[in-house]
């Protein structure tokens, strides 16, 4: 195993292990099942990803550049906050724990299905960074296989599905509530992203013109 994928395995690991000890500490209890499926369809999705990505795009993703990644760590924060939220209100304070079992369901199967998507994107894209920017020291092309070839920011699209259903498929509707704070952030990002694809990647003009939509095809 290479020094990155090391590297990003112990990195995964954390965040699973940060993510299991919001979600129950905060709760007080165990006895959660849509907590074990949630967290085990994070764990499936990590093991795909080191599996399938290569060493050079794990470099890219941990450091961008060469430099420290800093454009998440707001929506990182958000994250962890939406962990302990949704614990705190499944276990101990029953805010808005109301979600109705098929809603819990259909949540997870939604989150499942955009983790998914997102394993085939990254695996799809050499050049998907966690930073927005052109990367000229690493060849950067134009995309336009598999999702890219209906839209132009599928990333984006499986990011905003796994959004909105996370909420949902842990049973909280007031940690729903929180982790959409990051939409709008999302939604910016894409914007910002596609503006310098324009303007600065070779070809990306061309692909723009025949790929029409940065989302959702029909719609955006």
């Amino acid at each position: 195993m290479s020094a990155e994928r090391r590297a990003a395995a112990i990195q995964s690991m954390a965040f699973l292990a940060l993510a299991a000890a919001l979600l129950f500490g905060a709760a007080g209890r165990l006895d959660f099942w849509n907590f074990w499926a949630y967290l085990a369809i994070f764990a499936m999705v990590f093991a795909a990803l080191l599996a399938t990505i290569s060493s050079d795009l794990i470099r890219e993703r941990m450091r961008p550049g060469g430099r420290r990644p800093t454009q998440l760590y707001l929506a990182t924060a958000v994250i962890f906050v939406h962990f302990a939220v949704a614990g705190l209100d499944r276990g101990r304070m029953h805010w808005s724990d109301t979600v109705p079992l098929p809603v819990e369901v259909a949540g997870l199967v939604l989150f499942a299905l955009g983790n998914m998507a997102s394993v085939w994107i990254v695996s799809v894209n050499p050049y998907f960074s966690s930073e927005v920017r052109i990367q000229k020291d690493r060849g950067q092309t134009v995309i336009s296989t598999g999702p890219y070839a209906w839209v132009r920011h599928p990333g984006y699209a499986a990011g905003f599905a796994v959004l909105l259903a996370s909420g949902p498929a842990l049973g909280s509707w007031i940690a729903t509530a929180v982790i959409l704070v990051i939409l709008p952030l999302l939604l910016w990002r894409t914007i910002g992203e596609d503006r310098l694809l324009r303007a600065e990647l070779d070809g990306y003009r061309a692909y723009a013109e025949r790929v029409r939509w940065r989302l959702l095809p029909g719609v955006w």
